[in-house]
């Protein structure tokens, strides 16, 4: 018996063709793929115009400081607890205008926080899982100057 020896495939041109489609193709797929996350995710801007925004807020920022307010916030097993104190170390119940709990990257999992006053903190419960989430908070002092803050947390 004797074995025939096969002749090695040649390489040819569209090969090299199939090859540089298949390759660019990928690329090009993961690039769209991860171009698309990034844009359904986002959560969006902060402020319409930061121009306008800007126009105020050094004046803003000053009345926040002239309030003294030291804000300690914690999240420990979907307790959302906010300790406001002021400059005395007095426990402040100011009104929530509003407040957004939520990640950091994407709008999927915000939620509003039913706050309740406990006599010294203002707490609720709160959906959160591992990971890191933000608090953006709108208070409202009993003289009606507006406390802007975004708090970064993590469940512990």
């Amino acid at each position: 018996m004797t074995a025939h020896a096969q002749e090695p495939r040649q390489f040819t041109g569209k090969h090299m063709l199939a090859l540089m489609v298949g390759g660019f193709g990928i690329i090009i797929a993961v690039n769209l793929g991860m171009a698309y996350l990034a844009i359904s995710t986002f959560p969006g801007v902060e402020a319409r115009s930061t121009y306008v925004a800007s126009q105020t807020f050094e004046v803003d920022r000053a009345a926040q400081d002239a309030l003294g307010w030291n804000v300690d916030a914690t999240l420990d097993d979907g307790l959302l607890t906010l300790a406001i104190r002021d400059t005395d170390g007095a426990a402040v119940q100011p009104q929530v205008r509003k407040a957004i709990f939520g990640r950091a990257t994407h709008t999927g999992e915000d939620m509003t926080p039913d706050f309740a006053w406990t006599g010294t903190a203002l707490t609720a419960m709160v959906p959160s899982r591992d990971g890191y989430w933000n608090l953006r908070l709108e208070l409202e002092s009993a003289d009606g100057t507006i406390f802007r803050r975004r708090i970064q947390l993590r469940d512990r």
